[in-house]
């Protein structure tokens, strides 16, 4: 496993003792996926974000529960910085 590569890919710099911290925690991550790649999944049906192949909705393992909203005041005490009811934040452009 070739951290710095791993590294450069994500736009990191990194010294070379966290070369040699990283390079085994890498190869760790890589042989457990190795291990789930061994997995039996033929008989698994597959989903895609709460919907099956063709498209319908799965089941929940739990019911949906109605709770009350936070509060537009409540959200806002907690900001940082509040104009007319809204969080300010600063301009990107």
């Amino acid at each position: 496993m070739d951290v710095r590569k791993v590294a450069k890919l994500a736009h990191l710099e990194i010294s070379d003792d966290e070369v040699v911290m990283y390079t085994p925690q890498m190869a760790d991550i890589v042989k457990y996926i190795e291990q789930l790649n061994e997995l039996e999944t033929d008989q698994v049906e597959p989903m895609l974000g709460g919907l099956t192949r063709e498209g319908a909705a799965t089941e929940s393992i739990r019911e949906d529960v109605v709770a009350g909203s936070l509060g537009q005041n409540a959200a806002l005490a907690e900001a940082p910085s509040a104009v007319a009811g809204h969080f300010q934040v600063p301009k990107v452009l």
